[in-house]
């Protein structure tokens, strides 16, 4: 397991660690060049300036040189306090517990902030992505599918953002505490939660998975973090599963910088109209693989060899259904009408010919009823 502070045996060595994450303009592709070609970080504040500025430059050479200042400095005394506290953690590059997957990308983080149990980390991870303002039907999806995959061993890894993200996480966590679990990566320090209305959900992975950072203690929410977030997530999964996503969104990048690390890209279709589908129907178009199911899921792993082909193998039952039996001749007429597309008022009276006093109470009535629900923009949804 790694070390909190108080299993490390030099504290001196772990504060250096801390200090080269918060270097600034150094990032993880020169830190990973500097421990390379020096070795441990408290050897890379030992060399010359002029042994370290062929390597860096001189303007960041004179940097390491000096000595820390006084935010700095702050930093690295209360991220020790931090790691007093228990279930907090730091994995580092030298760490015989660092994930191998990270090791796949070119930058990969120098340093690695952990709240909860560093045991997920070496459970078989797949990660989930999607849209941020994605439909109820794609939450559901995103929910049902980490429920189950976790539910057959896997830890389910996603990045805490509103939508599919959190969704995942939850569907993981429903699938109970014998399950695979879930990790969520935060693109804030470990101690801050973005957005904040999920803090209540990183609360409640820090008690039965894992959160995750590579940003210092402190580290607000900054555009240029998330790409490097997904990043992350893109390597830490042995394949990547994109619920719902837009043509142009930072859940096909995630995809495409998994794929260009040798991952498994799965992508679930959806309705030709809805913008959200778009970003998964062009991944399938260049080879990702169409699941409906997480048995899919499965199925290509075992073909891939990614897991055996003798694992369980229970019925398809990952996706929300209901009943129809109980339905009245105008509920059941009025789905057949909605069909699995949102739909407006407008299109659903065109297609009834209904009065809109009918269609209105017999919405809400379905509504009620779980079987529907209002969009952000007024139009309904048939859920399950």
């Amino acid at each position: 397991m790694p070390a909190n502070s108080n299993e490390i045996a030099d504290e001196n060595e772990y504060r250096a660690w801390i200090r080269l994450g918060l270097e600034p303009r150094l990032g993880p592709v020169r830190i990973r060049t500097l421990l390379a070609t020096i070795g441990l970080p408290q050897d890379i504040y030992a060399q010359s300036t002029s042994a370290l500025s062929k390597l860096l430059g001189p303007e960041l050479a004179a940097q390491l040189r000096q000595a820390p200042d006084d935010s700095m400095a702050a930093t690295i005394e209360a991220t020790m306090a931090w790691l007093n506290e228990p279930a907090h953690h730091l994995l580092t590059l030298a760490d015989k517990h660092y994930p191998t997957n990270l090791l796949a990308l070119h930058d990969p983080p120098a340093l690695l902030y952990l709240n909860g149990n560093p045991d997920c980390l070496h459970r078989p991870i797949l990660s989930i992505v999607g849209a941020r303002s994605a439909t109820t039907g794609g939450r559901e999806n995103a929910q049902a599918f980490a429920r189950y995959l976790a539910g057959q061993g896997w830890c389910i890894a996603s990045g805490l953002a509103s939508g599919i993200d959190g969704a995942a996480h939850e569907g993981a966590l429903q699938a109970g505490p014998e399950a695979g679990g879930t990790i969520a990566v935060l693109g804030t320090g470990i101690d801050l939660v973005y957005p904040a209305r999920h803090r209540q959900l990183a609360h409640r992975i820090a008690s039965s998975g894992l959160l995750v950072s590579e940003f210092p203690l402190g580290a607000h929410a900054q555009p240029f973090h998330f790409p490097q977030r997904n990043r992350v997530v893109a390597a830490l999964g042995r394949g990547v599963l994109v619920v719902e996503a837009a043509q142009r969104s930072g859940s096909l990048i995630t995809a495409q910088q998994a794929s260009e690390i040798g991952r498994e890209i799965f992508a679930i279709p959806g309705s030709i109209h809805s913008p959200l589908s778009r970003g998964c129907h062009a991944l399938i178009r260049q080879g990702a693989k169409l699941v409906e199911s997480g048995e899919d899921i499965m199925e290509e792993l075992r073909q891939s060899g990614l897991i055996p082909q003798s694992a369980h193998q229970p019925n398809r039952v990952d996706t929300p259904t209901q009943t129809t039996e109980s339905l009245s001749a105008d509920e059941h007429t009025l789905l057949q009408a909605l069909g699995h597309d949102p739909q407006s008022t407008e299109v659903l009276h065109a297609r009834t010919q209904w009065d809109m006093a009918r269609l209105h109470s017999t919405l809400a009535l379905l509504e009620l009823q779980g079987r529907i629900a209002r969009q952000a923009d007024s139009r309904f949804q048939r859920l399950g």
